[in-house]
């Protein structure tokens, strides 16, 4: 069984506004989400992040989203495929910058919010993402969500010449098509600790979820998504990292 790689968002802070407990969290995980300045963060906390990360020894990766500070990334934008492109191009370059003046490198590209979840809706703008990552380093894995059915996302990944790395969250509930339940949505988020550490459980051995529809659902999934924005999340992180560990040595 492969190793399920936890990552979370990180440098999300904003000139003297804080968010996060990215001190916290760090020790915890494998991959750290940088923002790039788009929906949050700024030079100055993208580099204490990924001198951060580099500390411990964590892989840092591009977080680019939609230029929205206000809505902090969650808001659809009319971008053109082009200009999705490039304004992609553009953040993972400033983040690849900083992580080279400390002494890092780039390992990985996700796409925030409103055009994570656009690029999994619209193969255009999933392809617009691919060929800014494959512009800059055909190399970089990108980030993108598990689904009941991947096969499109690997045929378009395919010709774009890029890699995949599929993410799953323990903390969201799915619908039937393997997607994530809106939040307006009730039990879209999942809060008790317990339902959480077994979601990332079943997901990290391959065993099926129920979806909200009622029907199994199994993700194939590379790395899961955590969270650690508030003392609560933090011990989930915790729980779940004990719990992967206690896989790994038991297989």
């Amino acid at each position: 069984m492969a190793t399920l790689l936890l990552n979370a968002d990180m440098g999300e802070s904003f000139g003297p506004w804080v968010m996060g407990l990215d001190e916290q969290v760090m020790p915890y995980v494998d991959l750290a989400n940088v923002a790039c300045g788009f929906h949050a963060s700024d030079p100055d906390t993208m580099r204490l992040t990924a001198r951060l990360a580099a500390r411990h020894d964590v892989t840092v990766g591009a977080h680019p989203a939609y230029p929205d500070l206000v809505g902090f990334g969650r808001r659809s934008m009319a971008c053109s495929a082009l200009e999705i492109e490039n304004l992609v191009l553009y953040q993972i370059g400033a983040l690849a910058a900083i992580c080279r003046a400390e002494g890092a490198r780039l390992g990985y590209v996700k796409p925030h919010g409103a055009l994570y979840n656009d690029m999994m809706r619209d193969p255009d703008k999933l392809a617009a993402i691919m060929r800014a990552v494959a512009a800059f380093d055909a190399e970089l894995p990108l980030m993108v969500m598990a689904t009941r059915e991947p096969t499109p996302t690997r045929e378009l990944a395919r010709r774009e010449g890029v890699t995949l790395w599929f993410e799953a969250f323990a903390d969201r509930a799915y619908d039937g098509e393997g997607r994530l339940v809106s939040r307006r949505e009730p039990k879209a988020v999942h809060h008790d600790p317990d339902v959480i550490v077994d979601q990332a459980r079943r997901i990290a051995l391959g065993q099926p979820l129920t979806a909200s529809d009622g029907s199994e659902l199994v993700l194939e999934a590379d790395t899961l998504c955590v969270h650690g924005d508030n003392p609560e999340s933090i011990a989930a992180v915790q729980a779940i990292r004990q719990a992967l560990h206690e896989i790994e040595v038991s297989t």
